[in-house]
């Protein structure tokens, strides 16, 4: 079974790989000679490959996703989303979630760098890239600017208030500092979302092996008004890390039963 088990992990990888791969080299290739074709291309690859990405692991795989797409319904025509971080999957599990919106997401600026297919994507997309050197000035400029142009292109801008990736699905400490700054420059309401389950495939090693242990969800909790002085802002990721805390102790009580 071990065998057999190797042998469709590697048919299933194979046909990724087929799926991936032009649009890999072909990002890669024109990102230093024109940005309007990285565009096009990264377009594609978030409308078209992404959801087909998904669809070839649910096939092959059992990998199951639940969207809870009636949560939507709450949300306005452009917002902030803050949601809780598990896995490198999550941006396309968001893309696919929300393939009418134009989701721009806050990221570390390694992502922007040397990653086969991410990092021009990233770049030519403009997400928001934070540079670790040159201090806070640099960091809160480069998201002020970020939202800025979210703003007025109504794009969606993503932050992962708790900056890094849960490895046991708990969830972190939330850092204010980044959503402050973007509610302060944008201006826009706050959608509270929570996944769940990426947990288990947080690495390239883990995600063959578990694809078909997770159920990766995704739901819209509450939608707040843009909110005005810091004590709302803060008032917002206290209530929103209770929120996702309920929802994910429901979840996974449900798991039990």
């Amino acid at each position: 079974m071990g065998f057999l088990s190797v042998i469709w992990n590697t048919f299933v990888l194979f046909t990724l790989i087929c799926m991936l791969m032009p649009p890999t080299i072909g990002i890669t290739i024109f990102y230093p000679i024109s940005k309007k074709v990285c565009v096009k291309i990264s377009d594609y690859i978030v409308h078209r490959c992404a959801p087909r990405l998904f669809k070839i692991l649910g096939t092959y795989k059992k990998f199951k996703t639940t969207f809870y797409s009636e949560t939507k319904s709450m949300l306005p025509e452009q917002f902030i989303i803050i949601s809780n971080h598990q896995s490198l999957l999550d941006i396309p599990l968001y893309m696919a979630f929300m393939p009418e919106k134009d989701l721009r997401f806050v990221a570390k600026d390694a992502l922007g760098r040397h990653v086969p297919m991410v990092s021009a994507m990233l770049k030519s997309h403009e997400h928001c890239l934070v540079p670790r050197k040159g201090g806070t000035t640099v960091a809160m400029r480069t998201i002020d600017s970020f939202a800025r142009r979210c703003l007025e292109r109504k794009q969606i801008p993503v932050i992962f208030p708790e900056g890094t990736r849960s490895k046991d699905g708990n969830l972190l400490k939330f850092y204010s500092a980044g959503f402050r700054r973007i509610t302060d420059t944008a201006k826009l309401p706050v959608a509270v979302c929570v996944i769940d389950d990426g947990y288990k495939m947080n690495t390239m090693a883990t995600i063959m092996e578990n694809l078909d242990k997770v159920n990766y969800r995704v739901k819209v909790l509450k939608v707040y008004p843009a909110p005005e002085t810091k004590e709302e802002q803060m008032k917002i990721l206290d209530e929103a890390h209770v929120l996702m805390q309920e929802q994910l102790d429901k979840w996974h009580q449900e798991d039990k039963e």
